[in-house]
């Protein structure tokens, strides 16, 4: 992990502020109740929207003691990207499934935005509060880009009344001109059919962009383009961007790096 912070509160007593000079002294309980307020206090001010508790994930054809992931805990914020690596065979791929939905944990859970994913509509978790942004793009190659984006749109039921001028503005955001709008996905080149990827899993502005290699077809000067978007989506629209990677240049650009070790 790089970037940490320290946690700059100061009590006003230490600021010199004017205060009234007497003993206090606190019982068991207030002692109590005042750290578990402070616990309270910090904890919320880290902003966390996904919580990996102890998760661990075993096939149903393995082995009692043959794990896929064993006993993971991580913690991720809104507003910070992160990168997920790992030697093959350490679980980096069961983890997104298990992130993205598509699996639940044999042991442990998931907490999204304080709700357990054991307990969410899964399809309504993927299609509203995530969007994911795949190495091959899969993009539907016999529509345009605009389509591919309004296709998102519907499926997660988004009320937009003009869903094309829409999908021009994401794609603009992401550095595509609006002439790209009408072009056949299949004409893009690899890192133009990526900003449309990332445009699509924007248009139903989720809370968390989770990305599987998405650099991982790209030449270094598009890679570093593409990482750029991602890094404005989370510092500057407080996204929490959550990319799963073999590539240093994407370590070297995130705000947290979890490696991952492979199950014993």
């Amino acid at each position: 992990m790089k970037n940490n912070k320290k946690n700059n509160y100061v009590s006003k007593d230490k600021l010199g502020n004017n205060f009234t000079h007497k003993q206090i002294v606190e019982t068991d309980e207030e002692k109590i109740k005042n750290d578990k307020d402070i616990k309270e206090k910090n904890t919320s001010s880290k902003n966390i929207i996904l919580s990996i508790k102890n998760a661990s994930y075993r096939y149903s054809d393995a082995e009692d003691d043959d794990y896929a992931l064993r006993d993971v805990s991580f913690d991720f914020e809104s507003g910070k990207m992160y990168a997920i690596k790992g030697r093959s065979g350490t679980g980096k791929t069961t983890l997104l499934s298990l992130i993205s939905g598509l699996e639940r944990c044999t042991e442990g859970e998931i907490i999204f935005d304080k709700k357990s994913l054991n307990s969410m509509n899964l399809d309504k978790y993927r299609n509203s509060d995530i969007g994911i942004v795949f190495q091959s793009y899969n993009l539907l190659p016999f529509m345009t880009s605009a389509e591919n984006i309004i296709l998102s749109m519907d499926v997660s039921g988004l009320k937009i009344k003009n869903k094309k001028e829409k999908a021009i503005e994401l794609m603009e955001k992401v550095g595509l001109k609006e002439t790209y709008a009408d072009r056949k996905v299949l004409r893009l080149s690899g890192g133009e059919q990526q900003r449309v990827a990332i445009a699509r899993s924007l248009s139903y502005n989720p809370k968390m962009i989770i990305a599987d290699e998405p650099t991982g077809n790209l030449d270094k000067q598009t890679e570093t383009e593409i990482l750029e978007i991602f890094k404005k989506l989370a510092h500057e629209e407080n996204k929490c961007v959550i990319i799963v990677t073999h590539s240093q240049n994407v370590c070297d650009t995130v705000d947290v790096i979890y490696d991952l070790k492979k199950s014993k």
